[in-house]
């Protein structure tokens, strides 16, 4: 009789620690399954995240999709520079200028008759034969397009709202020497983010004024 009753203990026992286990699986899988909707959460949150940050960069105006008075892009020949914008109105070495950065810079620094060519306000860097855009006035008719859309003095600041509306939402105040103060938008030179220089592009009277390569020193 002893060993009846202890063999229907035994049992007992086991039979109640089966129920204790089986009544904590539940909650255990609803554990899991709560931290697995938690990471997809914090998975899903980082994403869109991520997302709004690349909404919100400053767009890129790469040179291959601008052409200067509808014709040249921005390295073109000194043949082509007589042929677009006539003779220069003024002409200046860099020597003389003793620019920080520039275009056609060699890494021996043999550029002694490098120079600026001066024309309508727009300022263009000159090596050799060679010919870079460094700063576009839009001035006496001077105008770009930009894939296919054109860009002259009469486009306003909303105008160019459609066309980089990330940068004109970002729109600044810059100074600028012998013209002070004006607002300015800065627009990447790639996608990629490798150059460590940008496009400016200054508004004057609400208008577009000038376009401006900057690279730092």
């Amino acid at each position: 009789m002893k060993y009846f009753l202890l063999i229907l203990a035994v049992i007992l026992f086991q039979s109640c620690n089966q129920k204790k286990e089986s009544k904590k699986d539940p909650v255990t899988q609803k554990e899991i399954q709560k931290n697995e909707v938690k990471t997809d959460s914090a998975i899903q949150n980082i994403s869109k995240a991520a997302e709004i940050k690349k909404d919100t960069l400053d767009e890129v105006m790469l040179e291959e999709d601008i052409r200067f008075n509808g014709k040249l892009r921005r390295f073109f020949s000194l043949n082509d520079f007589g042929k677009v914008f006539g003779k220069a109105d003024s002409t200046r070495l860099l020597s003389e200028e003793q620019p920080c950065t520039y275009i056609f810079e060699t890494p021996d620094g043999n550029g002694m008759n490098d120079k600026y060519l001066y024309k309508s306000g727009s300022r263009f860097e000159n090596s050799g034969q060679k010919v870079a855009v460094d700063e576009f006035r839009f001035l006496n008719g001077n105008y770009i397009l930009y894939k296919g859309i054109k860009i002259d003095s009469k486009s306003t600041i909303n105008d160019l709202k459609q066309i980089f509306p990330n940068a004109i939402r970002n729109i600044g105040n810059l100074d600028v020497d012998g013209e002070g103060t004006l607002q300015a938008i800065t627009l990447r030179e790639d996608k990629e983010g490798i150059s460590d220089g940008h496009i400016n592009i200054f508004f004057k009277n609400n208008r577009i004024y000038s376009l401006h390569w900057w690279f730092p020193c």
